[in-house]
């Protein structure tokens, strides 16, 4: 039984894997082709022509302006939805039915909709932009980072927290030697949701950014609107995975750190 769990599992593993990555092959396939005629099933020329034209466009700056956007965004809603999910779960909330829906609000308002709003309200009360978007986007966030740290805290055990305060801890120490450790794999699964969150959004940086943050979701998408770039699209497209994969992949070897003490 025990052999056939885990055949079961591998299998599972492997499913995943396929229907993660069969979608990027004609991706990867036309990020370097130069030319590629229909009905023809591969590429007749190939070479890099794509990925010097994204360059020639601004491609690194565009990704120093995501990965900023999606850092600045995780390291606001991470410890903020960690806060909002223990005071949730610690049962003080006088009213927390309505702490929660407005904690959960940004996800019904369309974001399309908040930013055209937000955006007259920036213009007018003189914020920096990029301040702004990054302030918006991290309200976005706090949603999913608030779920994943509340389902955390459900099944956190308090009890260590208590023993090393027994032992003489002190509150900093049980944060850092205790609770965090406990909690790595939540907040590193909440991290990972909330630099997404910055990394791939387009319309509240288009928007609020006033088109003066160009990202690669716009970057994107500008090559998208035209005709005939098609690799261009492509090779950014391509590029645009690589970091979430790479971070996907460091949160799933998270795990809970062993010998924790006081």
């Amino acid at each position: 039984v025990a052999m056939s769990r885990v055949a079961m599992s591998r299998v599972v593993r492997a499913a995943l894997v396929l229907w993660f990555l069969v979608p990027l092959v004609p991706i990867l396939l036309w990020a370097f082709a130069n030319r590629w005629p229909f009905p023809d099933l591969l590429p007749q020329q190939w070479g890099l022509d794509g990925v010097r034209s994204g360059l020639a466009a601004g491609a690194p700056h565009a990704f120093v302006v995501s990965a900023t956007l999606g850092l600045a965004v995780a390291a606001i809603a991470t410890p903020a939805g960690a806060l909002a999910a223990r005071a949730l779960t610690s049962g003080r909330l006088p009213i927390p039915r309505v702490v929660e829906a407005v904690l959960f609000a940004p996800l019904i308002l369309p974001a399309f909709a908040v930013a055209l709003g937000l955006d007259v309200l920036v213009l007018r009360t003189r914020v920096p932009s990029p301040l702004a978007v990054v302030a918006v986007l991290s309200v976005a966030a706090i949603p999913y980072t608030t779920y994943l740290m509340r389902v955390a805290f459900g099944a956190y055990d308090k009890g260590f927290e208590e023993e090393a305060r027994t032992l003489g801890a002190s509150r900093a120490t049980v944060l850092i030697r205790v609770q965090i450790p406990l909690l790595a794999p939540a907040l590193s699964g909440a991290a990972f949701l909330a630099f997404l969150v910055g990394w791939t959004d387009y319309v509240v940086t288009l928007l609020i950014g006033g088109g003066r943050m160009v990202s690669v979701p716009i970057l994107v998408a500008s090559f998208a609107a035209g005709t005939g770039n098609s690799s261009v699209v492509a090779a950014l497209s391509l590029a645009a995975v690589i970091p979430p994969l790479i971070l996907l992949t460091l949160v799933a070897r998270a795990g809970p750190r062993t010998g924790t003490s006081t």
